[in-house]
């Protein structure tokens, strides 16, 4: 038996925002909105050129307070080969990323930036 990842989910307060910094941050495409007014709820898919794995962004249009992402280290991780370039890009746009960091004995080889969310991004040179 085989199976295939599909998407990941993550709850958005602003979902133009999430969809903007994705957009803008890491060159992810809008492939498809799902919009549930009755319900009151929208879902917005996203991807990687190139990539079938999708970011499911969720928006509850009645969420109030941000949610609470617990103090678990979870996280989103992308793949760029220039990870020093991919750096000094998301500094100069302003996206305070985490500073360039290693595995023991590896040298540098990722950094984390923070979407509008506080969700965590891992960017992995590859």
């Amino acid at each position: 038996m085989s199976y295939t990842m599909i998407h990941s989910c993550l709850r958005v307060m602003d979902l133009e925002k999430s969809e903007q910094f994705y957009q803008a941050a890491l060159g992810f495409e809008i492939v498809r909105r799902k919009d549930h007014p009755e319900h009151k709820f929208t879902l917005s898919y996203l991807r990687s050129p190139g990539s079938d794995f999708e970011l499911e962004l969720t928006w509850n249009h009645d969420q109030a307070e941000p949610y609470v992402l617990g103090n678990g280290y979870s996280h989103l991780a992308v793949g760029v080969a220039d990870l020093e370039g991919s750096h000094k890009r998301h500094e100069e746009m302003g996206l305070a990323p985490k500073p360039l960091k290693g595995l023991p004995g590896q040298g540098v080889r990722f950094y984390f930036l923070e979407d509008p969310d506080g969700y965590l991004i891992e960017v992995v040179k590859v």
